[in-house]
């Protein structure tokens, strides 16, 4: 342990543990005066400008297999919480098998952003906006939390209340993000727009579709990110679509319903009016494409 301090910020103890039980102890000691270190992108911008003041950092970076990327046919992928975007947007199995959540991760901030940002800090800022999180709900994730009380897993849709808050309870952190095998017939695709190349999403849209031997849609996720103060499954307009052929003329309708379904606001970067507007252009898209990948 040793004793900290950058430009703009108050002291704060550097904690570096080795071990899961030791970063789990150290937090649930400490409560809402610690903060995780996970790639620093945010936390340390934040405390620079005083919005976060902890007295104890944790860095979990010395704890072994929180960056490891597994995959089994079986069980599916599973991404340590400290998965560096950059290495998730390349992985040859990702982009293979996963292709939403590598266009997602690849979409993170610019190089020097994706090179130091990992997927569990991502999450756990529970931004509306995040590019990795509307993907991994798409493909049906679930995220592993080790806490005081022990491990639990809880389904990512469930994981966000608002903007930067989850259910992670005090002393809890993210492990282990888990994501099921694709379907056979299965495809995904994720769609964005933003002001300026390196700006967070205004709209973004995620879609993941399976289809039966023939046309026929056997299931379809819809996740609007932006639109709402949590990523927003648009459930009226996935049911649209399943059990159904994706003709045009449906995935067009089902595009008008996630638009309906959105819940946006006026802010300095877009009107709420313009966001519905780019979530129906956006998902038509990402269904469009989801479905051609499906088809094969």
């Amino acid at each position: 342990m040793a004793d900290a301090v950058g430009a703009g910020m108050k002291p704060f103890e550097y904690v570096a543990p080795t071990t899961l039980r030791e970063a789990v102890e150290v937090l649930g000691r400490h409560g809402e005066r610690a903060r995780v270190l996970a790639g620093g992108t945010d936390l340390f911008l934040r405390m620079e400008r005083g919005g976060w003041a902890p007295d104890v950092v944790v860095d979990l970076k010395g704890v072994p297999g929180l960056a490891d990327i597994h995959f089994d046919a079986g069980r599916g992928l599973a991404l340590g919480a400290l998965a560096l975007h950059a290495d998730v947007a390349a992985h040859p199995v990702v982009r293979e098998r996963y292709p939403v959540l590598a266009q997602g991760a690849g979409w993170v901030g610019g190089p020097q952003m994706r090179n130091r940002g990992t997927v569990g800090g991502n999450l756990c800022n529970a931004s509306p906006a995040a590019d990795t999180a509307s993907p991994l709900i798409a493909l049906g994730a679930r995220v592993r939390l080790a806490g005081p009380g022990g491990e639990r897993v809880v389904a990512l849709d469930d994981f966000f209340l608002g903007p930067g808050k989850t259910v992670l309870a005090p002393g809890e952190v993210l492990v282990e993000v888990l994501v099921p095998p694709p379907a056979r017939r299965s495809g995904g695709d994720y769609q964005r727009r933003t002001r300026t190349a390196m700006d967070i999403a205004v709209v973004g849209v995620a879609a993941v579709v399976a289809l039966d031997g023939g046309a026929t849609c056997t299931e379809a996720r819809i996740v609007l990110a932006s639109v709402a103060p949590t990523p927003l499954r648009a459930r009226a307009a996935e049911a649209a679509l399943r059990g159904k052929g994706l003709t045009p003329d449906r995935i067009a309708e089902a595009a008008r319903v996630a638009a309906a379904e959105s819940k946006p606001i006026d802010d300095v970067r877009a009107s709420a009016g313009y966001r519905r507007t780019i979530v129906e252009v956006l998902t038509r898209r990402a269904l469009n494409n989801a479905l051609a990948r499906a088809r094969g």
